[in-house]
C-alpha cells in the first residue's frame, strides 16, 4: 500500500473514520458469518440438509434404483429392527 500524504487534519480524521466504518463492518461480516456456521448446525437444519442431499441424489442417474431399492430395504429393515429391540427388551 503506497504511503498517503495529508495537507490536514481533516483529511487525517475523515480517513480515521472510513477505516473504522470498513473495519466495523468487516467486524459485522465475521460475525453473521459464526452465527450463520451455527445456524447451520441446529438439528433442524441438519435434518432439511440432510433431506435437500437425499432428494438431489434421488434426482441423479442412480434415482430410479434408489426409488425402486428403498421399500425393499425398508420392508426387510423395519421388522429386522423390530425383532432386536424386543429381544433387547427381554434381556436375551
Amino acid at each position: 500500500m503506497a504511503t498517503k500524504k495529508y495537507s490536514s487534519y481533516a483529511q487525517i480524521n475523515n480517513e480515521l473514520e472510513i477505516l473504522k466504518l470498513e473495519k466495523e463492518i468487516h467486524y459485522r461480516k465475521i460475525i453473521n458469518s459464526v452465527q450463520k456456521t451455527k445456524d447451520s448446525f441446529a438439528p433442524k437444519n441438519i435434518v432439511t440438509d440432510l433431506i435437500s442431499s437425499s432428494n438431489s441424489m434421488l434426482t441423479g442417474p442412480y434415482g430410479v434404483v434408489l426409488k425402486m431399492a428403498t421399500p425393499f430395504i425398508l420392508n426387510k429393515a423395519i421388522p429386522f429392527f423390530k425383532k432386536w429391540v424386543s429381544k433387547k427388551k427381554r434381556g436375551n
